[in-house]
């Protein structure tokens, strides 16, 4: 009798075809049966095993909400994605994915997996993801900022910290950092009596100053240097606007030579400004450099008072064999100072006047702290800022609550990597909320509150050494420019509140809302009347 006549059997259709003909009354075929049975098992729990091992070497995607077909999760964001993200990572856990039209995109939002990928894991997330809109420029991808981790980088790197802003270099130029400081400190004073000010755009045109002052010094000066700084702060505005734009190219590369949201050719308009301006400064600074050394002009002690762009021409004359610095790093490290040094030192400022107006008890303990350092015969110095404990702890707890770059620059990762017991596939773009961390109710108590006090006794090392803390980064692409941030924003702070009191004109409530960008914003800017609090008015000259 066959399998197919054998009574409550199995349907013939069970069986692979190769075991229905079998007679299983025969002896020999039961032992055929029975050697097929144990090996159709053991083959089964080898492949079982197989896949069980294959899944440990290669662990799954990180969760993350369903997408539509073609467009993944594209339609469901939020314009304010920092606070999006931090949602979604309560639902989702600490590290999520979100398929962005062909990009996959991780959130990292937790200190132990911000740890695996940017220290356990730092060198293979040292590249960025570069968005398609920066070779719209000139120079796009060939700054600090963008250029894969390797020797380039290294060289740019190595000339920003130790020639550009090392503490050597700073303390040369200091006095061009004091001018402009005293000078919107003179223009405050100048402004008639309950006269409001835009604190951030004052604030905005004199980190603008002060940068520019301190990349070409005397160079431009008068009318013309007014009229640059005006067209920095428009070029400025429309650079960081098409940086921090979603845009179709990223997502579907097939896409990108149609530009269909005019990303591209917006950037080119603004960075083919840049360039100009750029292009006439350096052409004017050599024409000046080679005419001192026609005349005999240049002595040992020059070096002491270059300004940035001589350090940087320096450098490209005297050239590396092995990495030399071109005029292309030469003019996109000028962009990276101008961008990256106007907006991020005034909007932090901004959040700073705005929370303390909003909690007037610290503003007052920030300002008795200035008087007994100060007094109110004298004028704030970059020498005092070290003896500001409670100013100290007002910056660092902005920073907390407020970081610049909220989603930090994507990073990128070499090759696929597991990040908390999950696959980070390679070319991916990772973000590390770091808005998320800083306002993690597990980390900090009262999270959402503006507190200095948790930062007194010198706590808070933005070093990239606390994950719990890190408003810079960390790892090998940790910001280059920290030094120079933290004395712009307490020398501009301490100036400030030393020099005014603050408050809102008649009628107007303090709005503490956010607008994300690239570089985090006030959603409504601080508008506040400066009344002068020092009893000399020379001392405003």
């Amino acid at each position: 009798m066959t399998l197919l006549q054998k009574p409550n059997s199995l349907s013939s259709n069970s069986w692979p075809w190769w075991l229905q003909n079998i007679n299983l009354n025969d002896t020999h075929s039961d032992g055929i049966l029975f050697t097929l049975t144990i090996a159709i098992l053991a083959i089964s729990w080898y492949t079982m095993k197989s896949a069980v091992t294959e899944k440990k070497k290669h662990p799954p995607l990180p969760p993350g909400p369903r997408g539509l077909p073609v467009v993944g999760n594209l339609l469901s964001l939020d314009p304010e994605i920092h606070s999006f993200f931090a949602c979604l990572s309560g639902t989702y856990g600490p590290i999520l994915t979100l398929r962005l039209g062909r990009k996959v995109c991780i959130v990292v939002s937790s200190p132990a997996a911000a740890r695996e990928v940017l220290k356990d894991h730092d060198i293979v997330f040292a590249n960025r993801d570069v968005p398609a809109v920066t070779t719209a420029m000139p120079y796009g991808g060939r700054d600090i900022v963008f250029t894969p981790y390797g020797p380039e980088w290294r060289m740019l790197r190595r000339v920003c910290v130790r020639d550009m802003l090392g503490t050597a270099t700073l303390d040369a130029v200091y006095a061009l950092r004091r001018r402009e400081i005293r000078g919107t400190i003179s223009h405050l004073r100048s402004r008639s009596a309950d006269s409001p000010v835009n604190v951030g755009e004052q604030m905005f045109l004199a980190a603008l100053n002060v940068i520019t002052s301190m990349l070409w010094g005397g160079t431009v000066t008068g009318r013309e240097r007014e009229a640059i700084a005006a067209e920095f702060r428009r070029v400025v505005a429309d650079v960081t606007e098409q940086l921090g734009k979603p845009n179709l190219s990223d997502f579907f590369p097939g896409l990108a030579r149609f530009d269909l949201q005019g990303v591209a050719r917006k950037m080119r308009e603004a960075s083919s400004k840049l360039e100009g301006v750029f292009g006439k400064i350096i052409d004017q600074r050599q024409r000046m450099d080679g005419l001192k050394r026609e005349k005999g002009d240049e002595d040992s002690s020059r070096r002491e008072c270059e300004d940035f762009l001589q350090v940087l021409l320096r450098l490209k004359e005297e050239g590396d064999a092995k990495t030399p610095l071109t005029m292309t790093h030469v003019q996109a490290l000028l962009m990276d100072m101008v961008v990256g040094g106007t907006d991020t030192t005034s909007n932090t400022v901004e959040f700073a006047m705005a929370e303390m107006m909003n909690k007037p008890e610290v503003m007052r303990k920030a300002q008795q702290e200035l008087d007994t350092v100060i007094g109110n015969n004298n004028v704030v110095e970059e020498s005092h800022i070290p003896k500001l404990p409670y100013l100290h702890a007002v910056m660092k707890e902005v920073l907390r609550l407020h970081p610049i770059l909220p989603l930090m620059v994507p990073h990128c990762p070499s090759e696929s990597c597991v990040v908390g017991g999950y696959t980070i596939p390679k070319g991916a773009r990772v973000f590390v909320n770091v808005w998320a961390i800083h306002r993690d109710p597990s980390i900090w108590e009262n999270p959402t509150e503006f507190d200095p006090e948790r930062f007194v006794d010198g706590k808070g090392d933005y070093s990239g050494k606390d994950f719990t803390y890190f408003p810079f980064g960390s790892g090998r692409r940790i910001c280059a420019g920290i030094a120079m941030a933290e004395r712009m924003v307490m020398f501009s702070l301490a100036s400030l509140l030393h020099s005014f009191d603050w408050e809102l004109p008649a009628g107007e409530k303090l709005d503490l809302s956010e607008k994300f960008g690239i570089v985090l914003k006030k959603k409504v800017p601080l508008i506040a009347i400066p009344t002068p609090r020092l009893t000399d008015p020379g001392l405003y000259e």
